[in-house]
């Protein structure tokens, strides 16, 4: 079963790169046509960066190698279930299904617990618990009309 064999890469890729401790215990593969055009591993740490998750990292090359940002067509192969920032990331790239191993919880048990963030985007902005505020609305809309009244837009 390919859906078996690309998620033990994703589990190989989590286990050989977090062995030492530098990077985080996730790895995450991106097939298409039974075949990996993206591979990654969680380097928050090490990268100091705290989008480099496994699922972003996958993602970024799957696009690269297909020279596209649409990966419809792909399924992404987690080690663990995405966080919320990274299921954004699965959804604007158009993938069509995932695979994950570890749920969210048993993250959570590892010391990764993400609940807060899955709750704080099911709230409106006044009510999170970072304060949000929106100022020159006008502004802001006037840049979305301007683009979306630019015939030589790409949409995405």
């Amino acid at each position: 079963m390919p859906d078996l064999k690309f998620l033990k890469e994703a589990i190989d890729l989590a286990a050989e790169h977090s062995s030492d401790g530098r990077c985080g215990p996730f790895g995450a593969v991106v097939a298409r046509c039974s075949e990996v055009v993206g591979r990654g591993f969680n380097m928050v740490v090490e990268s100091q960066d705290p989008t480099a998750h496994a699922e972003i990292a996958a993602i970024r090359e799957a696009c690269e190698r297909l020279d596209t940002h649409d990966l419809s067509g792909c399924t992404l192969y987690t080690s663990c279930e995405p966080c919320p920032m990274c299921l954004g990331a699965i959804y604007w790239a158009g993938i069509d299904r995932v695979v994950y191993a570890a749920s969210r919880s048993d993250a959570a048990r590892a010391g990764f617990d993400d609940e807060f963030l899955y709750a704080e985007v099911s709230l409106a902005p006044t009510e999170r618990s970072m304060p949000f505020m929106q100022a020159l609305p006008a502004q802001g809309r006037a840049v979305l009309q301007a683009w979306s009244g630019n015939p030589k837009r790409r949409m995405y």
